[in-house]
């Protein structure tokens, strides 16, 4: 049985999820879930107005985000910066709500895994 690397991991919740396009990848589906934000690249069919999922091309563990924040006056992206100096501008519809999501969801992630687990490592 053959799965998409947007396919759901243990726990994992989606919080939001829009259309959207992004400077370098171009259009696709925007996910962000209580684990990782995720990009799917789409082909649209004008005669059907169908959507058809094609690959993962952005699969990123929240921890792995240095920061997130709008951009632009008229148009308006929100750019998601890696700790490895990558950058993402996605084309949303609401960027405020987009930048409040992820970083509450990253604050709760980063929370969780520096919880201790019950025993000592010393």
């Amino acid at each position: 049985m053959s799965s998409s690397g947007a396919d759901p991991k243990k726990g994992e919740i989606r919080v939001f999820q829009e259309d959207c396009a992004e400077d370098k990848l171009k259009n696709g589906i925007l996910t962000l879930t209580n684990l990782r934000i995720i990009f799917e690249k789409t082909e649209g069919k004008m005669a059907t107005l169908s959507k058809k999922v094609e690959e993962v091309l952005l699969d990123l563990p929240l921890d792995k985000i240095s920061s997130v924040r709008p951009e632009g006056f008229i148009i308006k992206k929100v750019v998601i910066a890696t700790i490895d100096g990558k950058q993402f501008k996605f084309g949303v519809f609401n960027i405020g709500k987009w930048v409040k999501l992820i970083e509450e969801q990253k604050a709760i992630f980063m929370n969780i895994k520096n919880q201790p687990k019950g025993s000592s490592d010393e």
